[in-house]
């Protein structure tokens, strides 16, 4: 035992400690930038880009850290970069440790709900903003776990560093050993330091999961498909071109929302086919069919979430992302921007809520980094709507703690806050519980009596009748009926019918 007190305070063997702890976290930090900036690489749209990301991962884990630090070790000098053993080991394991991170985010990025990225689009947000402020975030948070392993195991690898004559404290234990050969107070004094350390840094795995993960007043991560690279991938601008010759333009500038000739394709799948539809500003539309007659499709067509294949739609005499020129309609550069001074909002089937903010700042988000309104004035305008669907007193609340009902009156209020022309309601009601509808449906009442131009897919025949101007059927691709609730529906007209 006086032996091992006599090690474990020896300052060469703290020494050799620090020397591994300085690699690992220079180390890991560079891992952890340029294994980010891999992970969207990966993702990336040009396919060089990706076989690049791809072709460091397979290089860097298939091959061993002991032979790459070796390698730089002896190539750099042999180009004209003299560094001394600490730094290249410094180097060697940061590049190392890129390759595992760019896995492990690649994972977490992927895990966040492609809806996310549409909700965001709706809202006029750009693929970095989005990226940077609602889908890092939640990847992080669902990195953690497997960041936290991979910070310990570097800690341990560290001790290979050796081989390049990096005195980390497996070196100084070697060193001693040869000296006296006592080497189970020895290396039993390395095992402790390093345990202890890898106890502080379990401890502080623990505390950033408490932090940021998914207690019961967070969000829970979700296992879904990352939407940057997806077969429903968002349209990029400049894309493609759409012919409008053919189009029947009569009657269209009475129209506030006018939908011409309209058709749409998923591979061989025709979706929608020759769709025209006006609206009157003001006007409710309320949109009922069987599922896949192409309902909520036309609706992200409305708000360019998806490129229309034939025909034009335009909201306030404007195409929404598109310039004419040459008799075709061409993506504008910038589609974000775009889409935000369309000013849609956009109320989602399954609320599609940004897990990782309160509901004030779901609300207060796109006015303030969208729109330009100062962060005061945003959540000031936020609070209102909040208190306008009665949900004043949950200002601080995560959605994950919302009922559905609620979940779904933030969406509308987050849409809302955009100061929209038009709104769009994708099965409002279809995913809540019977009991949750009626507080979502007195919202959308509310909305309807004030005046708001409003588009609504929902298979609620009585909630159509009461709120609707015009019920519009389609099946297959195309309308088949239109008219009043009490024409198309059926039984005594609704309020507004």
């Amino acid at each position: 035992m006086p032996s091992f007190w006599h090690y474990f305070l020896l300052p060469s063997m703290w020494q050799g400690l620090f020397t591994g702890l300085k690699i690992a976290a220079v180390a890991f930090a560079a891992g952890l930038v340029l294994g980010l900036a891999l992970a969207v690489a990966r993702d990336a749209a040009l396919g060089v880009v990706r076989l690049m990301s791809a072709g460091y991962v397979w290089l860097f884990r298939g091959t061993p850290i002991l032979l790459q630090l070796v390698f730089l070790f002896n190539f750099l000098p042999a180009v004209g970069i003299g560094l001394p053993p600490l730094q290249t080991a410094m180097l060697g394991f940061a590049l190392n440790e890129a390759g595992y991170c760019t896995e492990i985010f690649r994972g977490s990025l992927r895990s966040v709900s492609r809806t996310q990225t549409t909700a965001a689009a709706s809202l006029g947000m750009g693929r970095w903003l989005t990226l940077s402020r609602i889908v890092l975030p939640q990847a992080l948070k669902a990195a953690i776990p497997a960041l936290g392993n991979e910070a310990i195991s570097l800690v341990k690898l560290t001790s290979i560093a050796s081989a390049i004559s990096v005195t980390e404290l497996t070196f100084r234990s070697q060193q001693i050993v040869a000296t006296n050969f006592e080497v189970v107070p020895v290396y039993g004094v390395a095992a402790v330091m390093y345990l202890l350390v890898i106890t502080a840094m379990t401890a502080a795995q623990s505390a950033l999961e408490r932090r940021f993960g998914a207690p019961a007043d967070r969000p829970s991560a979700r296992a879904r498909l990352f939407a940057f690279r997806s077969r429903t991938r968002l349209p990029r601008a400049g894309r493609s071109a759409v012919p409008v010759a053919g189009v029947d333009r009569s009657g269209r500038d009475n129209a506030f929302l006018s939908i011409r000739n309209v058709s749409k394709r998923f591979g061989d799948r025709e979706v929608l086919r020759d769709v025209s539809l006006d609206a009157r500003r003001g006007e409710v539309l309320v949109l009922t069919g069987r599922s896949g007659s192409g309902k909520s499709t036309l609706l992200h067509l409305v708000n360019h979430l998806q490129a229309v294949d034939g025909g034009e739609i335009l909201v306030d005499g404007r195409h929404v992302g598109y310039v004419e020129r040459g008799g075709q309609l061409v993506e504008v550069a910038d589609l974000a921007r775009a889409r935000a001074e369309a000013r849609i909002g956009m109320v989602f089937q399954h609320f599609d809520l940004f897990e990782n903010l309160s509901v004030l700042d779901n609300v207060a988000f796109a006015p303030h980094h969208v729109h330009g309104l100062s962060e005061e004035a945003a959540r000031e305008r936020a609070r209102q709507l909040l208190v306008r669907v009665g949900l004043g007193e949950h200002l601080g609340s995560f959605p994950a703690t919302l009922s559905g009902g609620q979940r779904q009156r933030v969406a509308i209020a987050r849409a809302l806050a955009v100061d929209p022309v038009v709104m769009l309601f994708d099965e409002p009601t279809s995913a809540l519980d019977p009991e949750l509808v009626d507080e979502v449906l007195d919202t959308v009442r509310g909305l309807a009596a004030s005046g708001m131009t409003m588009l609504v897919v929902t298979h609620h025949v009585e909630f159509a009748r009461e709120i609707a101007d015009r019920v519009v059927v389609l099946a297959d691709g195309r309308i088949v009926a239109q008219g009043r609730p009490d024409e198309v529906l059926g039984g005594p007209a609704g309020a507004r019918g």
